[in-house]
């Protein structure tokens, strides 16, 4: 052999040269390492698995990359499904097992995607970086893991919160609830057991009736003071009560829940809460309607959801006073301790409670029109926005103040139902005034009621105040209100003088509520049940 052909053989077995800085960065420059060290990082960022793919262990990033692949694709599903059949989605979303799952892949995808990150360090060598750059690299890479693992740790948090919160209000498991009449009717109440009441009495009730299709909702308040309430055809109540609910002035409809809790609960075997199922019996039976569930918010906890809100926005009407403490046996109050104003108001938890409360000076049905307000505020801020931001914090509260029959397995199909509801205005009936006299629910007339409920969830507009029987009579103008115009005088008939009206401020209402001008003050606050969501 030829000493040319030595060298030839010799020069064939050096090393190639590497000219690849990607995958061999010991051939680049400073400045190229650089470079190459945040390319790594950005292919890390936004497809996981590419890294390694180009510049390191390509199994590795193969594995990688059919995750992201997939997820990619699950995501595409998702956001196409949420426009095509939205009730799925949040059928998956809020069944307990599939949530479950959603945990468990967030927090596989945290884990994984922070392993890809630390392999992508080992990947870019910091050791060949300028010692400046090794120090901005290396924090990048924490920033990085924080923002892509970090999520994903605190969304499968928040779904954890959520799945705990919804295992707590709603029933586990049970029957789906059918439709009835193309419609589902649920009583909503609010009360709480306070040291001064024997057992839970519910202060607010309310049916809301929504259309199965549509979304369409109509709401019915039903006075505490509601007497005689008759119930549903099947409710085991008839056998004590075969005639309603009329065993004298303790029988108001809100003394029921007390009533069957502490006397009645073996006609509701196997029930968790047979004072809610006897509510839902007479408030159906009241009304002509089927109530297929109950939600019951405990109202002594309900600032805390409120709070967690962050507040609540109303329109207030009128004046409402902060109540003091009961001085007496008839239930006698100190002067109010503050004053909510008319006008636009964010109200915390403590005020809110208040203002669904208050009804010193002023009927009950000002304070169920109150209460009504409050509900649809809250349901009006529950946006998409405020619950992300916050969501812990209502999950937390809702789980305390809230509890239902409502099957956790249908859960889907009625918030999809209220997503439908936000596009309809909402329809309102209350048995009291302003709808009826406020002697109707004293005297209930529950053939005329049931079909004016009818007539609402048909849409059928109610007859004029005119020809209206049941119509409360007109109220004189309260001093304070703005002036009405005078009719027209009769001839040669001078005008009467007219007085200049007192102009309300805090301070002159405590002034009267300090003299015990009762009077006075129930004129000037008998608007107060005014009130539309901020």
């Amino acid at each position: 052999m030829s000493f040319s052909s030595r060298a030839t053989d010799k020069t064939s077995k050096r090393p190639p040269v590497l000219t690849n800085p990607l995958r061999y960065p010991q051939s680049a420059n400073a400045p190229m390492r650089a470079k190459r060290a945040f390319l790594l990082l950005v292919l890390s960022l936004f497809i996981p698995g590419s890294a390694q793919l180009v510049a390191g262990n390509r199994n590795l990033g193969r594995s990688a990359l059919r995750v992201t692949f997939t997820v990619w694709a699950l995501l595409i599903i998702g956001v196409v499904l949420s426009f095509a059949n939205r009730e799925l989605v949040l059928s998956i979303l809020t069944n307990p097992i599939a949530s479950l799952l959603l945990i468990l892949v967030l927090v596989l995808l945290a884990i994984g995607w922070a392993f890809i990150f630390v392999n992508t360090l080992r990947i870019i060598r910091p050791v060949l970086l300028a010692p400046g750059m090794r120090i901005i690299v290396a924090a990048s890479v924490v920033v990085l893991m924080a923002v892509t693992s970090g999520t994903l740790g605190y969304s499968a948090w928040l779904v954890n919160s959520g799945r705990n919160a919804l295992g707590s209000i709603f029933t586990a498991s049970g029957p789906d609830m059918a439709p009835v009449d193309g419609r589902y009717n649920f009583l909503v109440m609010g009360g709480d057991a306070g040291a001064d009441r024997t057992g839970r009495r519910p202060d607010s009730i309310i049916v809301l009736s929504i259309d199965a299709q549509t979304g369409k909702t109509v709401t019915i308040s039903i006075p505490r003071n509601l007497q005689n309430a008759q119930f549903s055809p099947n409710s085991p109540m008839r056998k004590i009560y075969p005639q309603g609910y009329n065993c004298g002035d303790n029988c108001i409809i809100n003394f029921l829940y007390s009533d069957v809790t502490e006397n009645y609960q073996n006609l509701y075997p196997g029930e968790s809460d047979p004072g809610a199922q006897a509510m839902m019996d007479a408030a159906g039976g009241t009304l002509g309607l089927t109530v297929q569930g109950y939600v019951l918010i405990d109202m002594a906890g309900f600032s805390q959801l409120i709070d967690a809100l962050g507040g609540v926005k109303v329109n207030a009407g009128g004046w409402v006073p902060i109540s003091g403490a009961a001085t007496d046996e008839q239930g006698g109050h100190l002067p109010p301790e503050g004053w909510i104003a008319p006008g636009e108001q964010t109200l915390n938890g403590e005020q809110a409670l208040w203002y669904a409360r208050s009804r010193e000076w002023v009927t009950d049905y000002a304070r169920s029109q109150r209460q009504q307000c409050i509900q649809q505020a809250v349901l009006k801020q529950m946006n998409p926005a405020t619950v992300l931001t916050k969501f812990n914090d209502i999950a937390n509260a809702g789980a305390k103040v809230i509890e239902s029959d409502i099957p956790q397995q249908q859960l889907g199909s009625f918030i999809n139902l209220a997503l439908k509801a936000k596009g309809f205005p909402l329809d309102r009936l209350t048995i009291g005034p302003p709808d009826f006299s406020e002697d109707f629910p004293t005297y209930p007339d529950f053939p005329s009621l049931q079909q004016r409920v009818k007539d609402l969830i048909a849409g059928k507009a109610p007859e004029s105040a005119s020809t209206d029987v049941n119509a409360p009579p007109a109220q004189p103008a309260p001093p304070g209100a703005p002036a009405q115009p005078n009719p027209p005088a009769a001839p040669n008939t001078p005008a009467a003088p007219s007085t200049p009206a007192p102009t309300l401020t805090q301070d002159y209402l405590q002034r009267l509520a300090e003299r015990g001008a009762t009077d006075t003050l129930v004129q000037l606050l008998a608007n107060n049940g005014s009130c539309t969501p901020g």
